[in-house]
C-alpha cells in the first residue's frame, strides 16, 4: 500500500503541472489568436492595392515575434512535463519489483497439452469482451479447434450491446425462449425485461396510458405471484401519468441504474443457464495473482535473507496462508483432522463407514498399525 501511494504522489504532480500548463496555453493561444484574428480583418478592410505603412509593418513584425516566443514558451513548459512524466516511472521501478521470477514456475505451463489449454482460456476470454476479431485470429494461430465455446459469448455479447442501447428484443426473445430453464433456477430476468418495457411506456407520458395498461394486462398476470409488491408499484406510476412521474414517489424506477441492473441480471442468468462462470476465468486467475504477489514477494525476500529458500519445495502448496476475500473462495477445504494437513488430489478426503472424514494419508497409517483412532 505504500508503494501505491508513492506512485500516485508523483502522479498527482503530473495531473495538477498538466492542468496548470493546459489552463495557460488554451489562455495564451486565445489571445495570440484573437490578436491575429483582429489584424487579419483589419487588413481586409483596406483597399485591395493598399501598401502597408511603417507602422502596420512594425504591428505584423510584433504580432509575429509575439506568437513565436509562444510557441518557444510552450515547447519548454511540455519538456518540462516531460521530466515530471518520467519521475512516475522512476517511482514505479523504485517502490515495486520488476522481477516476479522468483515466484513462478515453469514447468506450469511446459507441454504441448498445457500451452494448447492456456490458448484456450486466453481466447475464450477474448470471446467473453466481445473481441471475435482477436479470438479467431488467436484461434486459427494456436491451432484449436473451430468450435472454441464462440457461439454462446458471441449471442451473449450482441444481447448485452442492445440492453446498453435500450433495445430490449433481443433479450426478451432470448427470455422466452429460454422460459422453462429460467424458471427452474428461480429467475427474474423476463419480468425485469418487461418492467423495463412498460416503464418506457410511462415516460412517453398519458398519450400512451392505454398502451401501457394493455401491455401490462398482457405481460404481467403471469408474474403476479412472484412478483406482487413490484407490480403494485408500476400500477401506482399510472396514477401520476398527468402529474409528472419524475416527481412522484414512483421517481426511483426511471433512474437508470435500471438499465445497468439488467444488464448484470441477464449476464448472471445466461452463464448460470450455460454452465459458465459470470467473469472471466483468466480475469479471476490474473486479480487473484495481484493480491496473492505482493506477499509471495516478501515472504521470498525474508527466506532468501535467513538464506531457507529450499523450504520454499512445495509444488502444491505456499509456505504461507494467503486470503484472496470471499469472492475468491469458489470451493471448501478440508483438513485430515488426525495429520492436520489439507487434502490434495494424491490425498483425497476419504468417507469412513462410521459416517467420520479422515485423509487417505491417514486411513493408511491407521490400516497398517495397531492403533485405533477414537472419535
Amino acid at each position: 500500500m505504500e508503494a501505491c501511494i508513492a506512485v500516485e504522489r508523483e502522479v498527482d504532480k503530473v495531473l495538477t503541472k498538466f492542468g496548470s500548463i493546459n489552463e495557460h496555453a488554451e489562455r495564451t493561444l486565445h489571445d495570440i489568436t484573437s490578436h491575429i484574428e483582429a489584424l487579419r480583418n483589419e487588413l481586409n478592410e483596406c483597399p485591395p492595392d493598399h501598401e502597408l505603412t511603417p507602422s502596420q509593418i512594425h504591428i505584423m513584425k510584433q504580432a509575429v515575434n509575439k506568437a513565436r516566443e509562444t510557441v518557444q514558451r510552450l515547447a519548454a513548459d511540455h519538456r518540462d512535463l516531460h521530466s515530471t512524466v518520467s519521475k512516475v516511472g522512476k517511482a514505479i521501478d523504485r517502490n515495486f519489483v520488476a522481477d516476479f521470477a522468483s515466484t513462478s514456475r515453469e514447468e506450469v505451463f511446459s507441454g504441448v497439452d498445457k500451452v494448447l489449454l492456456l490458448n484456450k482460456v486466453i481466447c475464450q476470454h477474448f470471446y467473453r469482451q466481445g473481441m471475435l476479431d482477436i479470438a479467431d485470429e488467436l484461434a486459427v494461430e494456436a491451432g484449436l479447434e473451430e468450435d472454441n465455446g464462440k457461439q454462446p459469448f458471441t449471442e451473449l455479447n450482441y444481447i448485452l450491446e442492445c440492453l446498453k442501447q435500450k433495445n430490449l428484443d433481443p433479450a426478451l426473445e432470448w427470455a422466452q425462449k429460454h422460459k422453462s430453464s429460467l424458471e427452474k433456477q428461480s429467475s427474474s430476468l423476463e419480468f425485469k425485461l418487461h418492467q423495463l418495457r412498460f416503464i418506457g411506456l410511462i415516460e412517453k407520458g398519458a398519450a400512451c396510458q392505454n398502451e401501457a395498461i394493455q401491455y401490462a394486462r398482457t405481460y404481467f398476470s403471469q408474474f403476479v405471484h412472484s412478483h406482487e409488491k413490484d407490480i403494485q408499484m408500476l400500477m401506482g406510476m399510472l396514477l401520476f401519468l398527468s402529474y409528472g412521474v419524475s416527481r412522484s414517489p414512483y421517481a426511483h424506477l426511471l433512474q437508470p441504474n435500471l438499465w445497468a441492473d439488467i444488464c448484470d441480471t441477464f449476464t448472471k442468468d445466461a452463464c448460470s443457464l450455460l454452465g459458465l462462470s459470470v467473469e472471466s476465468p483468466l480475469s479471476v486467475c490474473i486479480n487473484a495473482g495481484c493480491i496473492a504477489l505482493p506477499a509471495l514477494l516478501n515472504i521470498k525476500q525474508v527466506m532468501q535473507q535467513r538464506q531457507v529458500s529450499g523450504i520454499w519445495n512445495g509444488k502444491d502448496e505456499l509456505p504461507i496462508e494467503i486470503d484472496l476475500g470471499p469472492d475468491k473462495r469458489f470451493h471448501s477445504i478440508f483438513a485430515c483432522p488426525i495429520l492436520k494437513q489439507q487434502s490434495t488430489e494424491s490425498n483425497p478426503p476419504m468417507r469412513l463407514v462410521c459416517g467420520h472424514v479422515i485423509s487417505r494419508d491417514a486411513l493408511n497409517k491407521l490400516a497398517t498399525s495397531n492403533k485405533y483412532a477414537i472419535f
